[in-house]
């Protein structure tokens, strides 16, 4: 199966609410849909082991929250990556109740829903309700995307969300890779520009007379890179050799001639803002920076700088 097919589909990103006896609960979804106009009914679909699902159970009620690129991002890693049963999610967020139901005002609005129905899954259950009341705060953004979430946020999705792809199934998805293809001998050389100045190593034309496209390689038969960006430049013909040292007794493919007409090109400096992130090992988050700030907490799930893994970009 080509997970690709499902990263095409388009997702908002809600916070879905309800309460377990007395206690206001909540979750973080992206699957949620107006299923018709009259009478209102919207699904959502809820993991079996979040606390959300139980109180959703039981009480037959739940309010969805719909956030906006102005909310705060706290807000999907504080009831994303958390359970319920540890810790109160509502703490320090501003919110109240509308019939009984608990709904967040960071957001664009809230539905207020009562379950008529409901399908099960092996992992999740999709409550269809019917809204009994909405309420609207301050439109002063578009509704947060899925893909804005990713892109721009540069959030991941946590283990229960419907959404949520394994990263070793990820890695094993084909590499796609740009090449320029010479029109008069059919030279390829891989990489998403042609150097300043390049001609072809084989019949010597310019770029003009390369074109562009994009091919997919599986990803075991991608050819390991160097880690560090170090690159080796053939002298004679220009050829791009990508690794941290060249192999023992290597020649180059274009022209034939040994590693003694290779010249190391520096990789990038290292710990500058430009090639540097850190990964937030709990929900994904990235930070951009040479450095992490001081007493820095990730906006996503709130773990600090002892959480984070630094790695090049």
């Amino acid at each position: 199966m080509d997970v690709r097919f499902f990263f095409s589909m388009s997702y908002g990103v809600y916070i879905v609410t309800s309460m377990n006896g007395e206690t206001p609960v909540g979750c973080t979804a992206n699957s949620a849909m107006q299923i018709t106009a009259e009478p209102a009914t919207i699904a959502v679909s809820i993991n079996h082991d979040n606390l959300t699902h139980k109180a959703i159970s039981e009480s037959g009620m739940f309010a969805l929250n719909v956030l906006s690129e102005a909310s705060d991002p706290g807000l999907i890693g504080g009831f994303g990556f958390r359970s319920s049963r540890d810790v109160d999610k509502f703490a320090g967020v501003a919110w109240h109740y509308e019939q009984g139901l608990p709904v967040l005002e960071d957001t664009m609005g809230w539905g207020l829903c009562k379950v008529i129905d409901k399908m099960e899954t092996e992992t999740h259950t999709v409550f269809l309700g019917k809204v009994i009341d909405t309420g609207v705060f301050a439109q002063t953004a578009p509704a947060m995307t899925y893909e804005y979430y990713h892109k721009v946020i540069k959030g991941s999705s946590p283990k229960t969300a419907p959404t949520y792809v394994a990263p070793e199934a990820v890695a094993e998805l084909p590499v796609t890779k740009t090449q320029w293809v010479c029109t008069v001998c059919g030279y390829i050389y891989e990489g998403d520009q042609l150097p300043a100045g390049f001609t072809c190593p084989l019949c010597g034309v310019g770029p003009e007379f390369f074109e562009k496209k994009s091919v997919e390689v599986p990803a075991d038969e991608v050819k390991p890179a160097s880690a560090s960006g170090t690159k080796w430049v053939c002298t004679v013909c220009g050829y791009v050799y990508e690794g941290d040292e060249l192999p023992e007794g290597y020649t180059c493919p274009l022209c034939g001639v040994g590693a003694e007409f290779f010249e190391k090109q520096a990789a990038p400096a290292a710990d500058t803002d430009e090639n540097t992130e850190w990964v937030c090992s709990v929900c994904g988050y990235v930070y951009e920076g040479a450095k992490l700030p001081e007493g820095y907490t990730c906006p996503l799930c709130g773990v600090g700088v002892d959480q984070f893994e630094k790695r090049s970009k």
